[in-house]
């Protein structure tokens, strides 16, 4: 039995498989490209991803050519300009990067942002079945490998399965998000999607150059899990167990106030503010919002 079968989970504190395959419906949508009746001739649209990133051969230069894509050596080779074609894609990859840090394990309405994150990452799979796509999973882990790209409803079913394993508990062997983008760009080809779901204090730990190589060939889309309480938390004395122990924030005092906002707010701030120019498409999923609420920037135009 897979471990998302193996015991009952708390509504709303972890994910279960049923609700994440009861998912399906929220992903259903936007439709994928409609197939003309004599395969990619005519006027409908094709299921083909365009030209593609993969490298087939060089020819010389013909009048209309992309000069961008002009394959300069073979013409100093050549002493005559070639350029590069390139095959068509007809599986595209879509990749959900799942941050495991934990503080996603925490929420004060209606979910954990752990089970946000499930959720998300669940509609994230059945838009992959969805379109056409191949769909992968990962977290940042030395010891656990990445869940291949396959598939059909298959494929979306071990991602699904190993959302619930990941996010029932803070997994022990956490090596961040950073390691978990270290594999994702093994695993990427040109022309992926990426759906990263992460704390938005998981994104500030980041440096900003990682961002541009991700975004160059590959549609960017990250999910900033977040709780009311974060956000806005009232002016009062707070209890939080911590640790097994009980501690006490006193949110009325100013200065609390404004160490709460660099914890929690300014992280995602930061994050809304610098991914949009590095390529990236970013919105804040809370944990009290419909899962399906950040489908809309799937298939945008990329964030100059």
């Amino acid at each position: 039995m897979s471990a998302s079968g193996s015991r009952s989970a708390t509504p709303g504190i972890e994910p279960t498989l049923a609700e994440l395959v009861a998912l399906r419906a929220a992903a259903q949508g936007r439709r994928p490209p409609r197939r003309g009746r004599l395969g990619v001739s005519g006027q409908a649209l094709s299921p083909l991803r365009g030209r593609g990133m993969e490298y087939a051969e060089s020819r010389e230069y013909a009048l209309g050519d992309d000069a961008r894509r002009i394959d300069w050596r073979l013409t100093a080779r050549s002493g005559k300009p070639h350029t590069k074609l390139f095959q068509a894609e007809r599986e595209r990859v879509t990749l959900v990067v799942a941050d495991t840090a934990p503080a996603l394990y925490f929420g004060t309405r209606v979910r954990f942002k752990s089970v946000q994150a499930a959720r998300a990452g669940a509609i994230a799979a059945w838009a992959a079945v969805r379109d056409g796509d191949r769909i992968a999973a990962l977290r940042g882990s030395a010891t656990e490998a990445p869940i291949a790209p396959a598939a059909g409803p298959r494929g979306a079913l071990r991602v699904l399965d190993a959302l619930v394993r990941w996010y029932r508990a803070p997994p022990a062997d956490d090596l961040g998000l950073g390691v978990a983008l270290d594999h994702a760009q093994r695993l990427l080809r040109p022309g992926s999607r990426l759906l990263v779901l992460a704390d938005p204090a998981s994104i500030a730990a980041l440096p900003p150059r990682r961002w541009p190589a991700l975004a160059m060939h590959n549609e960017v889309i990250v999910l900033l899990l977040s709780d009311p309480l974060e956000r806005n938390p009232p002016q009062a004395s707070l209890p939080f167990q911590a640790a097994g122990h009980r501690v006490e924030l006193d949110l009325a005092a100013a200065a609390q106030r404004q160490r709460w906002r660099n914890a929690f707010v300014a992280p995602l701030d930061a994050a809304l503010a610098q991914l949009p120019a590095r390529g990236v498409r970013v919105q804040v999923l809370s944990s009290e919002a419909a899962s399906d609420a950040w489908l809309p920037l799937l298939g945008r135009a990329r964030a100059a």
